[in-house]
Parts: C-alpha cells; sequence; structure tokens
C-alpha cells in the first residue's frame, strides 16, 4: 500500500504492528521499513500510541525515565528530515553518557550527532499557566549536551510518524561538566559549534531552536501534561539541536562548543558493541 493514499485511521492491530517492527529492529540490531504503512505520515495520536507502547516495553525491561528530548526544533534538521513540527521522545537512564566517555559503536543505530543545550529542572511542570516565566523558574541549571540521534528505520527514510513512533529518533546523550543557571547566560545567544575529528561539521546558534530554547521547553512542558506525563524536577531536558546533525562512525570523536555555556566531548570506539 502507498502510505501518501493511506486514509483510514490506524487500527489497534496496525499500532501493534508498528511497535513490534520497531522494536524487532532494536532488538536485532538491523533497521526495519518505515511504519507509515501502517500509522501514515503525520496522524500524531497512532504515532505517539506506538511511542508509548515502546516505551512501556522499555520500562518493563527494567529502564527508568529521566527525562524527555525535543526533536524537529531546528529548521535545518526538519529540512534534512523532511518536516515541519517539533516532536518529542522520552530519555531512558540506559541513554546517559558523561563528558569524555566513549560510546561503544553499534549502541546506537545509524547515528547521528547533534549539538543542545540541556535543561535539569529544579521543581515539577505540572500546574498553572506554564508561562516561559515559570518554566524558566523550574529550570536548575543547563549544560552543553551532545544527543546521539539514532533510527531504527534503514536508511534513515522517516516521516513525521515514522520517527514519532521511534521514540523521536533518540539514542544516546552526553552532558558536559559546566553547569550555569539561566542568570548567568543568555540561551538565545549562545554559537555553537560542533567538529568531528577536530574538522568542523556543524554551526547554529540557540536562537535556531526555536527561536529560543526555553520556548522549545515551553511547548514540552505544555504538551507532556496535555498527554498526561508532566515534567518532573530532576529530569533532563534536551530542548533541540541547534544546528544540522551530521552521521558518525566508529571511533570518531565528536565535541560540540557552545559559547557562554561550555563544552562536550564523546568518543565512540573502533568497533561494534
Amino acid at each position: 500500500m502507498d502510505e501518501s493514499n493511506r486514509l483510514a485511521p490506524a487500527s489497534p492491530s496496525d499500532i501493534a504492528a508498528a511497535a513490534e517492527r520497531i522494536a524487532e529492529a532494536l532488538a536485532s540490531g538491523v533497521p526495519c521499513a518505515p511504519v507509515r504503512d501502517l500509522i501514515g505520515r503525520d496522524d500524531l495520536a497512532a504515532a505517539y500510541a506506538v511511542q508509548d507502547r515502546l516505551t512501556e516495553r522499555r520500562l518493563a525491561a527494567g529502564a527508568a525515565v529521566v527525562g524527555r528530548k525535543i526533536g524537529l526544533t531546528s529548521e535545518a534538521v526538519q529540512r534534512q528530515l523532511g518536516v515541519d513540527r517539533p516532536d518529542f521522545g522520552f530519555l531512558f537512564d540506559d541513554m546517559a553518557y558523561a563528558e569524555g566517555d566513549t560510546i561503544p559503536f553499534g549502541e546506537v543505530l545509524q547515528p547521528r550527532a547533534e549539538a543542545e543545550i540541556a535543561f535539569v529542572l529544579g521543581a515539577d511542570l505540572a500546574d498553572g499557566a506554564l508561562t516561559r516565566e515559570q518554566v524558566a523558574a523550574a529550570i536548575a541549571y543547563a549544560v552543553p549536551a551532545l544527543e546521539i540521534c539514532g533510527s531504527r528505520i534503514a536508511g534513515w527514510d522517516i516521516s513525521f510518524g515514522d520517527t514519532v513512533a521511534d521514540n523521536a529518533s533518540a539514542g544516546a546523550y552526553v552532558l558536559g561538566e559546566q553547569r550555569l543557571g539561566l542568570d548567568a547566560f543568555d540561551p538565545v545567544a549562545v554559537a555553537m559549534t560542533m567538529t568531528v575529528n577536530g574538522e568542523e561539521v556543524s554551526t547554529g546558534s540557540g536562537a535556531d531552536c526555536l527561536g529560543d530554547p526555553v520556548e522549545a521547553v515551553v511547548w514540552l512542558a505544555r504538551t507532556a501534561r496535555e498527554l498526561g506525563e508532566p515534567l518532573r524536577a530532576g529530569q533532563v531536558v534536551l530542548s533541540g539541536a541547534l544546528g544540522p546533525m551530521r552521521p558518525v562512525a566508529a571511533g570518531d570523536t565528536v565535541t560540540a562548543t557552545l559559547s557562554g555555556l561550555g563544552a562536550v566531548t564523546v568518543r565512540f570506539s573502533e568497533g561494534a558493541a
């Protein structure tokens, strides 16, 4: 069936089949066909229903949610992937790496790196109007971050529905060591440079993340609460790419430098995990 001609909404069996397809790719390490033949390209309810099923599997297997990632906030990344709106996924404890760590190559399928500002929450975002002021006050500190995006969909052949279903193409993330409150720097004014093996591969700024990385967190806070899973104190929020994502290979070293906030580096092992 040509997914572009799909008119009927996804059925529960379609959602279950899509989740099973992605779960098998994750378990086997072999990317799968897109799932838009089952759930359509733009059916948000169906795509997030698939994501929820996969999240339940991760939790049942012992993983813990430690935060969220906002995806598709940069126009450059939207153009790369042919989409036009942000999405979100869950961060699990087994995705976390620290400054200077080595990620086993093969841990993330079809890895691509992007530089971001990560925020750690000091208060819940469950009540109130969730204004920018309220969200900013709930942020304990920010750190420079690298997100290692990964797609279980072969060749990154994704529509909006495919990436949402696949946990917003989340793979791993790396937090830098420097922590700053919002009173110490301006997220919008941050200039970003990302290098792979010392070669500049991506540039951007805080303004490239929905105009303001804090506004991206406002969008997430409202969306998460609307879907019944509000953001909580202690959680990490990856606020979205500040510039284009770039593929990485075994043995690569990736560094993101964010003006006023610091730098973060991660390496990939030479061989598969």
